[in-house]
């Protein structure tokens, strides 16, 4: 985020200094306000997409785990009623992403993603998220 401020911040500063360099007095004489109002509304409507890209951008779902071809243990999964949903939230989980961040790649409200940790807590009989994970691994939910 401080990236994309900061880039904004000089490419503003940018089209000021470009602004200030039309303003000299040979470019006032020999152009009309109408060349100004073009330059300036071309240059804000490019700015303008490019921030509506950088701001509507797609975000990447959490990718697989290294390992390859982990293949959970079902009988596990059935036994402790772990849904599909929770299942990614202890993907999430273990890969070591905040509630915010699953929110974020899972597409889920930060509330959502509590409720899911807390369901996972209960069905695992966990206190916190490392519990939650060590049993998980132990059980073969997780690699």
């Amino acid at each position: 985020m401080r990236k994309t401020i900061l880039l904004y911040a000089l490419l503003l500063a940018f089209l000021i200094f470009l602004l200030k360099v039309l303003e000299y007095k040979f470019f006032v004489r020999d152009l009309s306000l109408e060349f100004y109002l073009g330059v300036v509304s071309l240059l804000f409507t490019g700015l303008g997409i490019w921030v509506g890209l950088k701001l509507t951008r797609k975000k990447n779902p959490i990718p697989p785990p290294a390992g390859g071809n982990f293949v959970p243990n079902e009988s596990a999964l059935q036994q402790f009623g772990i849904s599909p949903r929770e299942y990614e939230v202890l993907e999430g989980m273990a890969q070591g992403f905040s509630n915010q961040e699953i929110a974020d790649k899972l597409f889920l409200s930060i509330n959502t993603v509590k409720t899911h940790t807390s369901n996972l807590f209960l069905k695992l009989e966990a206190r916190r998220r490392t519990q939650a994970i060590q049993k998980a691994k132990a059980l073969g939910l997780i690699p």
